[in-house]
Order: structure tokens, then C-alpha cells, then sequence
């Protein structure tokens, strides 16, 4: 079994409370990474590209260590939908969404940062929200206060009952973390969960 510390490149909340689902020990550090699409840059790319720089982003810090980056980037329509930050911009960035399907990316990289090694793949998930009215868009933006996840609704809290469908890889990576792609990743270097 390798006994290589792991390191989440990430400050969200959300992400370590997934990553704590796995029982295993763990750290977290934030990547200073600028998170701009390059011009002409998919939405895959982009989230592909940016897991991939938080994890080399804490290598330095953590010779040793198996390092998780993970980045989501939201398309609604062709274009890339982000953090709404605000309860404005999340009620207008809902009244698109409505009865629209979304497609969230969420790339996970693993870095073995004694190695070298990067393992980087994307989950897929489509999620397609109710005709929902306005008073039902301001009601649960209330209740939930998402402004923080992209696309303006948590699946894992009370947004699940905005979604009319949801399909895709693996629901976790809707929260921000693939824990079916890390497993499998953290099996290819050796790591085992049982």
C-alpha cells in the first residue's frame, strides 16, 4: 500500500467533505491559480487544464505526496456559466437555466509528485432544470443561499428539487469531486481504500 501523504489542492468545503467520504487521512492547500479560459479553450479543456495546474500548483510544497486537483466549468446553450457570487446574478443565472439542460465538466488530476506521474480525466454530468417560476426560483435562493456553485443550485441540498434530470458519470462530480474516477486513480498508484 503507498503510503504517500494526500493532498487536496483545494480550499472548498465541499470538495474536502466528499474527500472525507474515502476514510482517508488527507490535507488541503490552496493553488494559486489564475482560473481564466484560454481564448478558443472548450469548457473540457479549460476545467481539464485547470485541475491539472492546481495539483502541479502545491508540488513544490509537497514533494511527496499524491496530489488531487479538481476544477468544474458549467456550458449552458455553448456558453460557460460560473459562480453566480451574488443572489442577483443567481436569480437571472436560474431564469436561464430553467427548463434548459446543463452540462457540468468536473476534471480530476492526480499528481504523484515523487514521480511525476498525472492522471487526469473529466466527468460528465447533464442536468436539466424544472420550469420553475420566479417565486420558486426567489424562494429557494433564499432557503439555500448557493451563490457559490456554479450553476446556482446545490444538487447534494434542497436545489435537488429544482432538477427535473439529472444524468452523467458520477454524481459526486456534480458537488466537485469524481470520487469514482479518484478511486480508480488512487487504485493505479497503489492505494487502497479497504
Amino acid at each position: 500500500m503507498n503510503s504517500q501523504l494526500l493532498v487536496l489542492a483545494s480550499t472548498s468545503v465541499y470538495r474536502s467533505e466528499l474527500l472525507q467520504r474515502l476514510q482517508l487521512p488527507f490535507e488541503t492547500a490552496a493553488p494559486e491559480v489564475d482560473e481564466t479560459p484560454l481564448p478558443g479553450e472548450s469548457a473540457r479543456a479549460t476545467s481539464l487544464r485547470l485541475a491539472q495546474e492546481k495539483s502541479r500548483a502545491v508540488a513544490t510544497v509537497y514533494p511527496d505526496a499524491l496530489i488531487i486537483g479538481s476544477d468544474q466549468v458549467a456550458l449552458l446553450d455553448g456558453q460557460p456559466i460560473g459562480k453566480p457570487l451574488t443572489h442577483d446574478n443567481a436569480f437571472r443565472q436560474l431564469c436561464t437555466m430553467r427548463d434548459k439542460t446543463t452540462i457540468f465538466y468536473t476534471a480530476l488530476a492526480l499528481l504523484n509528485s515523487k514521480t511525476g506521474r498525472m492522471q487526469a480525466e473529466v466527468a460528465e454530468n447533464h442536468v436539466t432544470l424544472r420550469d420553475l417560476s420566479d417565486a420558486e426560483i426567489e424562494g429557494y435562493l433564499l432557503k439555500e443561499q448557493p451563490y457559490h456553485c456554479a450553476g446556482s443550485a446545490k444538487s447534494e441540498g434542497l436545489g435537488i428539487a429544482l432538477m427535473s434530470r439529472m444524468a452523467g458519470d458520477d454524481p459526486n462530480a456534480l458537488v466537485g469531486l469524481p470520487l469514482i474516477l479518484l478511486t480508480e486513480m488512487l487504485r493505479r498508484e497503489n492505494v487502497r481504500l479497504f
